[in-house]
């Protein structure tokens, strides 16, 4: 198995085989949780006025996601693991766009089977890798807005690399780097009401969820489903 690593849109766009799109602060963890609440499925949408255009066409129950870390007008729930954390979405279908995340899983393209990675779902998603055995393994760290790294992003890649080839990483040692990245400091910043500090917390509560979150191409649309499997065993 070779396990590429890449950042950001340039190389989502280049990813092949099995990609692990990562975004964990915030749209995978809030997925993640979704998914943990009751939603049945999420549609993914990259630009706001698209998610906002499916929905009136009868796509999706709710609409949640972020612009320039923000609900959108018109939007049910913004990007935020702690928001949704406190909703009942049980049997729902979402709408969701952001950024980074959705933005790097319209871009991969080329990649034959696509995850959403994110630490809630990091040994899940790497056991059902390895239970897969592809050939390729493209894992795109998002950044911030798809632009610039983050370091949340990027240790979770490395983390992921680790478990999927049967290494078993200190996450005490990757959280504090994490902790003490700039990304991290705006979820602090009482300037920006939009991050909360439950949002960090929540987002490195490792292995929380023993499922991972799969992509399936439909009718033109990005859907992710929970893909539930027992802990893959040496």
């Amino acid at each position: 198995m070779e396990i590429r690593m890449g950042s950001l849109v340039r190389d989502a766009r280049d990813a092949a085989g099995t990609a692990i799109i990562i975004d964990v602060f915030r749209a995978f963890t809030t997925a993640a949780i979704a998914f943990e609440r009751g939603a049945a499925q999420i549609t993914l949408v990259a630009e706001a006025e698209d998610a906002l255009e499916l929905h009136r066409g009868g796509v999706g129950d709710l609409l949640m996601g972020e612009v320039d870390g923000k609900r959108p007008d018109g939007f049910d729930f913004g990007n935020s693991p702690y928001e949704i954390s406190r909703a009942d979405v049980t049997g729902k279908s979402l709408v969701q766009s952001t950024r980074a995340g959705t933005v790097g899983v319209a871009a991969a393209a080329n990649a034959d089977v696509i995850y959403l990675g994110s630490f809630v779902v990091a040994q899940a998603t790497a056991d059902a890798i390895r239970r897969q055995r592809p050939d390729v393994v493209s894992i795109v760290a998002m950044g911030d807005q798809g632009r610039v790294r983050s370091d949340e992003d990027e240790q979770c890649g490395l983390y992921l690399r680790n478990i999927i080839e049967g290494r078993r990483p200190d996450f005490g040692a990757v959280k504090s780097l994490i902790m003490a990245g700039g990304a991290t400091q705006k979820f602090f910043d009482v300037q920006q009401p939009q991050y909360h500090p439950e949002d960090v917390e929540l987002a490195l509560e490792v292995d929380r969820y023993d499922f991972a979150m799969r992509i399936s191409r439909e009718n033109g649309l990005l859907v992710a489903r929970k893909q539930a499997l027992r802990r893959y065993v040496l």
